[in-house]
């Protein structure tokens, strides 16, 4: 574990929005606001909640003061879309930027509910992605149910293989 490694991390993250985004961009408005059974009621909320958490990840990072995307988002499909694959290159750019002797020191945080908490940096970095693939799987089943099937794998030795 060294800061090469979450690098690249960031760099999958980045690569992967992009595709599921090109994907999600060539969907219909129905299908976009299409209800669902999954985590989320749309492919829509799915991808508004993967964008939410990263960029407050990414604004609690930069000690910056976290602005919450709720669900009535008021921006359009493409808007939220650029939104996430913008938050996505920006934790990429952070994490290159990042001092990796701190990465196993404490990160303190507030989570949206207001407990504060404590995780070490290569913690926080991990969630973060670790996070984002499992709604990007999900999306990609979403993207199936609702007649979308031209989706490819997002594995991360796939990424490696490139």
């Amino acid at each position: 574990m060294d800061k090469t490694y979450f690098t690249e991390l960031a760099e999958f993250n980045r690569a992967s929005t992009a595709q599921v985004c090109s994907w999600l961009q060539q969907i219909s408005d129905e299908q976009w606001q299409q209800p669902v059974v999954s985590s989320f009621n749309s492919i829509r909320a799915t991808a508004l909640h993967v964008v939410n958490a990263e960029n407050a990840w990414l604004q609690r990072l930069k000690k910056e003061p976290v602005v919450r995307l709720d669900q009535d988002f008021p921006g359009s499909r493409p808007e939220l879309l650029a939104l996430w694959e913008q938050t996505s290159r920006q934790f990429r750019d952070w994490m290159e930027g990042f001092d990796a002797i701190k990465l196993k020191e404490p990160f303190s945080y507030r989570r949206f509910n207001g407990q504060e908490y404590t995780s070490r940096y290569y913690q926080v970095f991990a969630h973060v992605v670790n996070h984002a693939t499992y709604h990007r799987g999900q999306l990609v089943t979403l993207l199936r149910q609702v007649g979308f099937t031209a989706v490819q794998s997002t594995d991360l030795i796939g990424f490696y293989r490139e």
